[in-house]
């Protein structure tokens, strides 16, 4: 396997991996992008994609975004969508909560 140092316009401390080499090792890439490396996945030397860590999301809880919407005065146009959506919100639901 061969993963190098990339000498391009990535940072110093990006590897870069070629696609065959992230295929056959791609639970131990996995490992390691968790764990917050970052690569940049080559092909035939190319590099074509950057693998890392995803960002940690920011996710408000419900009953905050309620108490949120009471203590403003939404513009009108938002008042006019509200309104013809039925005035529900209905997407306040983590969905990567499980």
């Amino acid at each position: 396997m061969t993963i190098g140092q990339s000498h391009l316009c990535y940072a110093p401390t990006v590897k870069t991996i070629a696609h065959r080499d992230l295929r056959n090792q791609s639970g131990r890439v996995l490992r390691e992008a968790q764990a917050g490396e970052r690569f940049v996945v080559t092909v035939g030397g190319r590099p074509v994609a950057v693998l890392g860590p995803l960002e940690p999301r920011a996710f408000v809880p419900t009953r905050q975004v309620r108490e949120g919407l009471r203590t403003i005065t939404p513009d009108a146009g938002f008042a006019k969508d509200a309104r013809r959506l039925g005035g529900r919100l209905n997407d306040t639901q983590d969905p990567w909560r499980r």
